[in-house]
């Protein structure tokens, strides 16, 4: 809540990927939720979203746009964050595979990989066991990233283990004690301060349980 005890403003940059969807589900918790595509309606905003999508062509249309440097500044300044999938790219400190013209905004200290876990065809669905959630929380991942470091600010709240059948699969084995290699399970929801990341794409399930951890944090990052 802010100091009027109304409810914040959510704004959802919606230049590309499922935004509306995370207008829907902010809305179905009783938040306020807008849509951003220009500096100008970031006016009144307490909180942001990115939602997924392509992370160069998000970043290219961030820079067109004129809400890259904006957004970089009301984020460095603070402002609660959440993003998923392409949105994670995008607030993520190293981005290990992107473009080299490809900007992130280091709002969060961790090391990401893009289409980690396959094409489009490897898309799957996992139940994941998340901190703070009383039931596993069914994830939708579609060409999804995920995260190989995580800085020491940074608490990782689910992980999954990803398939056999990985492009790159040897980046998931670590070497026991007994010297023989397992698939480690890797972090898919992560949240430092104010930020809150994730790999999959909670805004396509019925389940709102994670846009309402967001929005409890909003809430704690206000009444601060």
């Amino acid at each position: 809540m802010t100091a009027s005890g109304d409810p914040p403003l959510v704004g959802v940059v919606a230049l590309q990927g499922a935004a509306a969807e995370h207008v829907a589900a902010f809305r179905r918790l009783g938040a306020l939720a807008v849509e951003v595509r220009t500096p100008g309606d970031l006016d009144g905003v307490g909180a942001v979203a990115l939602p997924g999508g392509e992370s160069t062509t998000m970043s290219h249309l961030l820079g067109t746009s004129g809400l890259f440097e904006p957004l970089a500044e009301r984020l460095a300044g603070g402002m609660p964050a959440f993003g998923t999938c392409a949105g994670m790219i995008l607030l993520a400190a190293e981005v290990l595979d992107g473009r080299p013209d490809q900007r992130c905004f280091g709002a969060i200290d961790i090391s990401v990989r893009r289409n980690a876990f396959g094409r489009q065809v490897a898309s799957f669905e996992a139940d994941l066991d998340t901190e703070g959630l009383d039931e596993p929380f069914e994830a939708v991942f579609i060409r999804a990233p995920w995260v190989e470091r995580i800085g020491s600010s940074v608490k990782v709240l689910a992980t999954v283990s990803p398939r056999s059948t990985l492009q790159d699969a040897s980046a998931t084995l670590a070497e026991g004690p007994d010297g023989l290699k397992y698939h480690r399970s890797v972090p898919v929801l992560c949240r430092s301060g104010p930020i809150l990341v994730s790999s999959f794409h909670p805004e396509l399930t019925a389940d709102d349980r994670i846009h309402q951890i967001f929005l409890e944090m909003v809430g704690a990052s206000v009444a601060r």
